[in-house]
């Protein structure tokens, strides 16, 4: 499904708003991410930016909770 969404976004330039479980795989593909707590984004940022980030690593993407 991944794959399908980038080849939309890039053969057709489809914005797709994505909601996935899978945020380490999602942030991959993504050009924009934003992480909701209780309705309200708490952070914001590129897919590249928020998987580098420590508190997304430590609370969705190694099991923890930050």
């Amino acid at each position: 499904i991944f794959q399908i969404v980038k080849e939309l976004n890039r053969d057709h330039g489809t914005t797709i708003l994505l909601v996935e479980q899978n945020a380490n795989q999602a942030l991959r593909v993504a050009h924009r991410g934003y992480v909701l707590q209780h309705g309200a984004i708490t952070l914001a940022g590129t897919g590249a930016e928020l998987l580098a980030s420590p508190e997304v690593r430590a609370a969705y993407l190694e099991g923890g909770h930050a």
